[in-house]
């Protein structure tokens, strides 16, 4: 069996860790975290003002600064999967976590993708978006949407 697991620094993305990890020996598992880009990301939290502050110096640490803690969060994952018995390969991109997810989905065509939720609902859901709500109406196989439970 093919997995696409689709991870960020989460309780719901390690819940969906668990849960590819529960497949058992065998399963093969492409880990994927993605990185929304600096100049995405900063425009939505800074003011104008605040905007002409950064420079392109800056920017490019901000950058390296979360490339660096994205590769440890799926080294992490992917020890835990190997440890598991199931087989591994973990990258991460940087873009549109909705996008990504989708295209490397429809390149490498996974029997199913395996997401976790924040649960986000009212004006954080329309800020933030919902990368599973989207990956579940248009992938091109089923999806596993994992939840944390309170």
């Amino acid at each position: 069996m093919k997995v696409l697991l689709a991870i960020d620094e989460s309780e719901p993305s390690e819940a969906a860790t668990r849960a590819v990890l529960a497949r058992g020996p065998g399963t093969e598992v492409r880990i994927l975290h993605v990185v929304e880009p600096a100049g995405i990301l900063i425009p939505s939290l800074l003011s104008g003002a605040e905007m002409g502050m950064w420079k392109p110096a800056e920017l490019d640490a901000l950058r390296e600064a979360r490339l660096r803690k994205a590769d440890a969060l799926v080294r992490r994952a992917a020890d835990t999967l190997k440890k598991g018995g199931l087989e591994v390969v973990a990258a991460v991109e940087e873009g549109d976590p909705r996008a990504l997810i989708l295209d490397i989905a429809a390149d490498w065509h996974p029997d199913v993708i395996v997401v976790g939720s924040h649960g986000r609902t009212g004006l954080d859901r329309f800020l933030l978006g919902s990368v599973s709500e989207a990956v579940a109406r248009h992938a091109p196989c089923s999806v596993e949407i994992a939840r944390v439970h309170e």
